[in-house]
């Protein structure tokens, strides 16, 4: 699920375009200013357009909860209290989306903002307000109305302008609603023409059938070239102007006013129901923990709403009005991404004799041309040609090769502003309430499950998803020949759902959630099963198994454990590797098998095992499944996590030909670990291969690891041995030595792996003291529950997560990091940091009584 730390890391574009850096202005001084600017908290405010008074209770955590005698106050008044948060976060969102960028960074912006105008909303407005569901236009222009009366506020008084508008010298926007419905994040959300691209790349390079063992699917699928496609017509360049709109930044890059080129986005997130058949109070519990980048804001913020017909608490986007995950007085929800393939890219054939002509079904059409203006800093106004085919915006013209690369996408559709359609889960207070919201939500693609206080669990794989009668969507596709049309979209009820199923859990983590004998396509990109199999490990069989002799899962119902908020919590926060354990197992079966023939080992070879080996313990005499814990304080962790990359490099260079590395192929770990198991050097967990409720489904075609094909057993696992027996481990170790000294007992993984929280416009040493946050250790990596990413720094993670008890709401815990405010000095920037660093939550307040008792500041806002 992607958006603001693009958006922030912009932030520092702004300070090197602008040139505005004042010099000598000390700590103190920018700390003096910081305070000055703080929006007021406490007291009275009069604001012009309200109905009625509406009082603010921030409590202690910094959460607002908001009492409004009517919607249209409600919503005024949320759009005013994320205004008074996170002004900047709020402006900079408005420039990206409205593609007015350059008018801040020159010509640097052109690109950005073309984009951004491509992808603009030019449907049906009736429809596309109607598709949010009731009043939704009436609640966007109550909280656009409130962003506005903040910056009114401000700008009448300069010293109130949040700190990044004086350094910058620049000034807040009104916005209009049109900006809440607006499409460029919802690009990053339902992406795979990226991949599409490489795909095609490779497939030049090596074949269908080799690029389906090199980028495998799952589930696993042929790949086959569609007719009429010339895969040299696929260039690199094609998606040059959709690169830098992913959450990944290379900060160093910000004083040269660029931003890194678009990746893969990170998926980490996790979302889980039980019911109260096997919980101690009788009710469900749900937790969620969705994993976007971590940001400084946060690009989450959590809210409470409370009028006539909304009592709602939970998170959403600043930007939008309502929240996304949480519950109100009836219901529970939260979500992960399914993954579904919501995108397809064109190759359209061009008329030689002119670039806004292509062929379809043998005539040329004439492409729409749309002309604009662009205000460009330090230059002349620039005009701009946005060019659109029946397939949707064209992203690039090759004019020497007469192909234009147009982008069919659902952000086209009417309904399609991401998240915008929770407005309606808001209010529901039954599983059918929830069922009418989930069948028009379209964008991005969700797992939402879903409890109530009657005792229902459900879930649901909701969002548009494309009918491609004869394709895979994997690939480009040609448009001129018009046999690649989306044929509409699957209806809602034949999406993936379920309801109570007889295990009485249901849990989604971005991996293949496809329900056995499922005979409708939604994609082939899911993520992998781990931290799924993990999540039912931790909860119904903590220290033991649900393996049965004969391999297969356990009945999860006759399993002890009835789970409670601080298992969930728990749950939330585990850094037990699969992977990991899989890796050091088979290290130790093959190790014992090079000692046994009398093999000997390196000295520092012998070191790092010895470092790893308890590592992976086995948790019960004859159980097989170990833990393999990737805690910030372990030694083993950080060895495992250097030496994990040139392990995987190994593997690459004895199981991928030199030919197709060239060509990009990459060892996954994925790959690697089915080698391993494909070997018997490890034996996966049944959770692998289980559905949402945890009961056991087929594996379902197993692909076949490359290298493994027409080598016998015993010739492949040699081989497998050999790569993770090789000198990498002490090559890692050395590393370590180096890095860290000879001591392996004052070796951390947090030592190598932490979070931070870095301002943007932090350019100084001044204002990094006063406007960045301490980093923090981090356990866990992307395989692990808390899933914190690879490398030296965690980019994205679990910024916010909630578990809420529906025996009891107040009992419900939160945690949103690092704080409700965005601005520098207040109370709030950074209050959630220490808790969210050593795996603490809060209390998500609900009753009145409740948040009374946290209160910290109230607000009355009365009508002007």
């Amino acid at each position: 699920m992607t958006r603001w730390r693009w958006l922030c890391a912009l932030a520092g574009i702004l300070v090197f375009a602008f040139g505005l850096v004042p010099a000598g202005q000390g700590a103190d001084a920018l700390r003096q200013q910081a305070r000055a600017a703080l929006a007021q908290t406490s007291g009275q405010i009069g604001i012009a357009g309200l109905e009625q008074p509406v009082e603010v209770i921030r409590d202690r955590w910094g959460v607002p909860h908001i009492y409004a005698g009517t919607v249209h106050d409600l919503f005024l008044a949320q759009g005013f209290v994320a205004a008074q948060d996170r002004l900047w976060q709020l402006d900079l969102w408005r420039r990206i989306e409205e593609g007015k960028l350059s008018e801040l960074l020159g010509a640097s912006g052109l690109k950005r903002d073309t984009f951004a105008r491509l992808l603009r909303y030019r449907g049906d407005w009736a429809e596309e307000w109607r598709s949010y569901g009731p009043n939704a236009r009436e609640i966007a222009v109550a909280f656009v109305a409130g962003i506005n009366a903040q910056i009114d506020s401000v700008l009448a008084h300069p010293d109130k302008l949040p700190l990044e508008f004086q350094l910058t010298g620049s000034r807040p926007e009104h916005w209009t609603p049109d900006v809440v419905v607006g499409r460029l994040a919802g690009y990053v959300m339902t992406r795979n023409a990226r991949t599409e691209v490489q795909r095609a790349r490779m497939v030049r390079a090596v074949g269908p059938a080799k690029a389906a063992e090199l980028m495998p699917t799952n589930p696993p699928v042929a790949l086959t070239v569609p007719s009429g496609l010339d895969l040299d017509d696929i260039t690199d360049n094609v998606l040059d102007i959709a690169s830098g709109t992913s959450e990944s930044v290379d900060f160093a890059a910000l004083r040269k006013a660029a931003v890194s080129p678009d990746d893969v986005e990170s998926i980490g997130s996790n979302d889980w129901v039980i019911s109260g058949t096997r919980t101690a109070t009788g009710k469900p519990l749900l937790a969620n923990d969705p994993h976007r980048a971590l940001m400084l804001p946060s690009l989450r913020y959590t809210v409470h709403l409370n009028g006539p017909g909304w009592n709602v608490i939970g998170a959403g986007e600043p930007a939008l009005p309502g929240i996304a995950a949480g519950h109100n007085d009836r219901v529970a929800f939260g979500f992960t991404i399914v993954g579904t393939d919501q995108q397809d890219l064109y190759v359209e054939q061009l008329d030689p004799a002119s670039v806004d002509r292509y062929l379809y079904k043998g005539k040329w059409e004439t492409m729409r041309v749309e002309r604009e203006r662009v205000k460009v800093k330090g230059e002349p106004d620039r005009d701009i040609e946005l060019r659109f085919t029946r397939h949707g915006p064209v992203l690039h013209v090759d004019a020497a090769r007469h192909r234009a690369y147009a982008l069919r996408w659902v952000g086209s559709e009417p309904g399609s502003a991401g998240y915008l359609r929770s407005l309606m889960l808001d209010t529901a207070g039954n599983l059918q309430d929830v069922r009418a919201a989930v069948a028009g939500w379209k964008v991005p693609s969700e797992n939402i499950v879903y409890a109530d206080v009657d005792g229902n669990i459900a879930w649901i794989a909701a969002g548009l998803a494309p009918i491609r009668r004869n394709w895979t969507g994997l690939l480009p596709v040609p448009g001129q020949n018009g046999e690649y049309e989306w044929d509409g979209f699957l209806k809602a009820d034949d999406l993936p759902q379920l309801t109570n199923p007889a295990s009485g859990f249901i849990a989604t983590a971005n991996h293949n959630i496809l329900p056995p004998g499922y005979r409708h396509q939604l994609g082939y990109e899911f993520g992998a099963p781990w931290r799924f199999a993990r999540i039912v490990e931790r909860l119904f069989a903590p220290g033991g198994t649900l393996l049965q002799p004969n391999g297969n899962l356990a009945d999860i119902r006759a399993a002890v454990p009835t789970p409670t908020v601080a298992d969930c919590e728990a749950t939330q926060l585990d850094e037990d590797s699969i992977p990991a354990r899989a890796i050091i197992t088979a290290l130790s079966i093959a190790a014992f098998g090079r000692a046994s023939a009398g093999g000997q080992q390196p000295a520092d070879q012998a070191a790092a095992q010895r470092i790893l080996q308890p590592f992976a313990r086995h948790l019960a005499a004859g159980s097989p499944r170990t833990e393999a814990v990737l805690r910030a304080g372990s030694a083993a962790a950080a060895l495992y996590e250097t030496w994990l990359p040139l392990l995987t490099r190994d593997f690459a260079q004895a199981f991928v030909s030199a030919e197709d590395r060239k060509a990009g192929a990459r060892m996954s770990l994925e790959r690697m670990l089915d080698l391993l198991a494909q070997t018997r050097l490890w034996l996966p967990p049944a959770g692998i291969t289980c559905w949402v409720d945890g009961t056991p489904r087929p594996a379902g075609g197993r692909r076949e690891a490359a290298g493994g094909r027409g080598e016998a057993d015993g010739a492949l696992r040699a081989k497998v041995i050999a790569a993770l027996t090789s000198s990498s481990l002490g090559e890692a170790y050395r590393e370590m030595v180096k890095r860290f000294g000879a001591d392996a007992s004052k070796w951390t993984w947090g030592d190598l792996h932490h979070a931070s929280f870095e301002h943007a416009l932090a350019f100084t040493a001044d204002r990094q003291a006063v406007m960045n946050l301490a980093p923090v250790p981090r356990g866990g990596d992307g395989t692990t529950p808390n899933a914190t990413g690879a490398g030296a720094r965690q980019t994205a993670g679990a910024s916010y997560r909630e578990v809420i008890d529906l025996a009891d709401w107040d009992r419900s815990t939160t945690i949103n990091v690092p704080g409700e405010s965005g601005q520098p000095e207040s109370e709030f920037y950074g209050n959630l940091l220490p808790l969210w660093a050593q795996g603490n939550y809060h209390q998500m307040a609900f009753s009145r009584a409740a948040v009374e008792r946290a209160a910290a500041r109230t607000l009355r806002l009365v009508p002007k």
